[in-house]
C-alpha cells in the first residue's frame, strides 16, 4: 500500500484481492497482481486472497479444468511469496458469505449503475441477450468480495477501477438508506512500473493467455530456456534506448520491455533508463532475459512441485476459508441485523 494512506478510524486497515481461475498464470498476473500482494503482505498489513472461482461460471466452465487452475493459482500465489501463515488464502465457493452478501447488493445496487460497467458490453458484446445473468451481475458479487470483509484498499488494474468505483456506490447507497456508517468506502491501489504488462509481440495489446500465440506471454509455468528464449524474440523497435522515458512515448514495445525490467528489478522506469540509455537491444534483451530468469524461474519450478502435492494445497484452502468465514460471518450478520432480516 502506498506510503500515507489514511483510513477511517472505524474500519481496522485491511486488503482483499482476488484473482480468477481461468487458467494459464501470465507475467501480467504477476507483476500487474501477485508480486504486489507480496509486497502489501510484506509491510503487515491483514491480507485476505481469494481465488474467485464463482466469477468464473459467470461463463461455462470444464469442471476438471477449473478444479485444475483453481489449485493452480494457489500455486501461484504461494510460489509468488504469498505465506499462507501470514496471509489469509481461500477460494471464494468456500465462503458462502461472498454469495448471501452478493444477493444484499443485487438489491442496493441499481439496473443503470449495471448496465454502465463497460466490462460486460466487451464480454457480451452483440449477443447480450445470451449472456448469463451471472455475467451482468457479477459486479455486485465483486461487491460482496471486498465488503463483506469490511476490505479498506484493493489493489487493482485500470481495468477494474469501475468496478472499485461501483463497490463504493453500493457500500455508499446501503451506509444512507440504513442511516449507518458501517460499510467502508474502499480505496483503489494502483502503483508499480507494471502494471499494466502488454504482449510481447504486439506493445498496444495486454498481455493475455488468450492470444492464440505462446510467444505473446510469458507464462509462470515456463521454464528459464522458455523464459529467454521468449524474451529474446520479443518484437522491438530498430532504434536505441532512451535515456528519459519520454523517449518512449511513442514506442510500445520498447516501453513495455523496459517497465517490465523495471518490476522485476524494484526500480522505477527513469532509473533503469539512467542505466541503460543508450543501449540497443541486442545488449538490453540478454540483460531483461537474465533478470526474468533470475526471478521467475524459481517461482515456476514451486508451482510445479505443488501441483504434485494436490492434498498440501487442498488443506491450505481449508484452513483459508475457515480464517476468512471467521471475519465474513459477523458482518454478514450484522448487516442482516440492520436490515431487520430475522436470523
Amino acid at each position: 500500500m502506498s506510503e500515507g494512506v489514511q483510513t477511517s478510524p472505524a474500519f481496522t486497515p485491511r486488503v482483499f484481492s482476488g484473482i480468477q481461475p481461468s487458467g494459464g498464470l501470465t507475467l501480467g498476473n504477476y507483476l500487474g497482481a501477485l508480486k504486489r500482494f507480496v509486497d502489501s503482505q510484506d509491510r503487515g498489513i491483514q491480507s485476505i486472497y481469494c481465488m474467485v472461482d464463482l466469477h468464473a461460471t459467470t461463463v461455462w466452465q470444464d469442471p476438471e479444468k477449473l478444479s485444475r487452475a483453481t489449485r493452480e493459482l494457489c500455486a501461484g500465489f504461494i510460489a509468488s511469496g504469498i505465506d499462507p501463515a501470514r496471509s489469509i488464502l481461500f477460494n471464494q465457493s468456500q465462503v458462502p458469505e461472498h454469495a448471501q452478501m452478493a444477493w444484499v447488493f443485487n438489491c442496493v445496487a441499481r439496473m443503470g449503475w449495471m448496465k454502465r460497467m463497460t466490462q460486460f458490453k466487451d464480454k457480451a458484446g452483440k449477443n447480450a441477450e445470451n449472456a448469463s445473468l451471472g455475467l451482468f451481475a457479477y459486479p455486485a458479487l465483486m461487491a460482496a468480495d471486498i465488503l463483506c470483509y469490511h476490505a479498506t484498499h484493493v489493489p487493482v488494474g485500470e481495468d477494474q477501477k469501475q468496478h472499485l468505483e461501483l463497490t463504493r456506490d453500493i457500500a455508499t447507497k446501503f451506509n444512507h438508506d440504513y442511516g449507518v456508517e458501517f460499510f467502508p468506502l474502499t480505496e483503489p491501489v494502483i502503483e508499480g512500473a507494471a502494471t499494466r504488462v502488454m504482449s510481447l509481440r504486439d506493445g498496444s495489446k495486454k498481455m493475455s493467455k488468450s492470444d492464440p500465440s505462446d510467444m505473446s506471454r510469458i507464462n509462470m509455468t515456463d521454464d528459464a530456456d522458455t523464459i529467454a528464449s521468449k524474451i529474446r524474440k520479443a518484437r522491438t523497435d530498430p532504434d536505441a534506448l532512451s535515456s528519459e522515458a519520454k523517449g518512449l512515448e511513442d514506442r510500445p514495445e520498447a516501453r513495455n520491455l523496459v517497465n517490465i525490467y523495471a518490476a522485476l528489478a524494484d526500480m522505477t522506469v527513469a532509473q533503469v533508463l539512467a542505466d541503460v540509455g543508450g543501449k540497443q537491444f541486442s545488449e538490453f534483451k540478454p540483460m531483461l532475459a537474465d533478470l526474468a530468469v533470475e526471478k521467475l524461474s524459481p517461482i515456476s519450478g514451486e508451482m510445479a512441485r505443488l501441483m504434485e502435492q494436490p492434498d498440501e494445497i487442498d488443506a491450505i484452502l481449508r484452513r483459508g476459508s475457515d480464517q476468512a468465514r471467521a471475519i465474513a460471518t459477523p458482518i454478514l450478520e450484522q448487516t442482516y441485523d440492520i436490515m431487520g432480516i430475522v436470523r
